[in-house]
């Protein structure tokens, strides 16, 4: 029961914490505040700084009293299903808050026009094309291992099941476990996760290496320098994060192959991989991430980043331009990218995927 409850407290704590970072400018762009796009000189104006101080008030207030709610309610129902339920309600608020500030801060641009007075302009890099950054292939190498092994020990241990794996019992209520027919899916779906939990990161990594950066007009040669550096901190991050989750995917097969279930077991296995990642998404913001000093030795151009809000939607969560041939553009949210929901390319793609997922559900259930 502590153990659940546990648990359930600490999902909600990460997720605050994350949701409670996301408007720092050190964690997002420091020319998209709240999903506004915003010129420099205005980074520390009054209404910006407001905005940051009612959302992170708020948000203070509300993560304890969900994380003290959803630990009671997993310790009652001894189930981690609170967690979720806590966490869309903890999503929905962070929202709530976000959308107001994006309101206000944009009146406040409208009616101060802060892009009146000031030249706006567009730059590339075009070594990243030339001269990319490389893909980090050693990177994918434990990742790999870990996928290898836990196959290899499902292999040797496959003979040896019993005729039956008991598997968790969806839904809200007490924890439970189905018998399931001991098959190549029930034994092996864990492993197969890794599988596509690896290719999808090696797809999102390559995606990321082509993406559009993120520069800063007015310092350009700079920006392009941190942005190298930037990249190749996310690509070796992401890698190892997802080395960690398919750690906690291999001691979750170890546990569906023993039939262990213990509360202390289930929360190691699951707790120490994803505050790992945690950490690695850290340090990726707090030391590699952010925009960093500009170089001294960089004349200024006189010019800033484009006025681009048109072409967001949602308070700047989505980013819609049929014009524009880029998949991934820098996210307003956050550090990171974004997909282009005018690119037909992306329409195509996401039908695709839907169609895959619900034939691969489809499919497993037959089976």
């Amino acid at each position: 029961m502590l153990v659940i409850a546990a648990l359930n407290l600490g999902i909600i704590a990460m997720v605050g914490a994350l949701l409670h970072l996301v408007p720092h400018p050190r964690l997002g762009s420091p020319s998209a505040a709240f999903g506004v796009r915003t010129p420099p000189d205005r980074a520390d104006d009054p209404v910006i700084l407001e905005q940051r101080r009612r959302y992170g008030s708020v948000l203070l207030i509300v993560i304890p009293v969900i994380s003290l709610l959803t630990a009671l309610a997993g310790a009652l129902l001894d189930s981690v299903a609170p967690a979720s339920v806590g966490v869309a309600v903890l999503c929905l608020v962070a929202a709530a808050l976000w959308a107001r500030a994006h309101r206000a801060i944009s009146q406040a641009k409208d009616t101060g026009r802060w892009y009146g007075h000031l030249r706006q302009g567009a730059v590339a890099d075009t070594s990243l094309r030339t001269d990319p950054v490389r893909f980090p292939w050693l990177w994918t190498i434990p990742s790999a291992l870990v996928v290898a092994v836990t196959a290899l020990v499902g292999v040797v241990v496959y003979p040896n099941l019993p005729d039956t794996l008991q598997l968790p019992r969806r839904g809200v209520g007490e924890t439970a476990y189905l018998d399931y027919p001991t098959t190549v899916w029930t034994a092996f779906g864990l492993v197969f996760g890794q599988v596509l939990l690896t290719a999808l990161m090696v797809g999102v990594v390559v995606s990321a290496l082509r993406a559009r950066p993120d520069l800063d007009a007015a310092q350009p040669r700079g920006s392009a320098v941190r942005y190298r550096k930037y990249l190749a901190g996310t690509a070796r991050a992401l890698l190892a994060m997802a080395t960690l989750l398919n750690l906690m995917l291999s001691g979750l097969s170890a546990v569906v192959w023993s039939g262990n279930h213990s509360g202390w077991l289930l929360a190691a296995i699951v707790g120490i991989p994803l505050a790992a990642s945690l950490a690695v998404a850290a340090h990726l913001v707090l030391r590699v991430g952010g925009g960093g000093k500009a170089s001294e030795a960089e004349a200024p151009t006189g010019l800033v980043r484009r006025d681009d809000d048109r072409h967001s939607a949602a308070a700047g969560l989505l980013y819609i331009n049929a014009d524009d041939p880029a998949v991934l553009v820098p996210s307003r949210v956050g550090r990171g990218w974004t997909v282009n929901l005018g690119n037909p390319r992306v329409l195509a793609g996401a039908a695709a995927t839907l169609a895959a997922a619900g034939g691969a559900a489809a499919l497993f259930v037959l089976m």
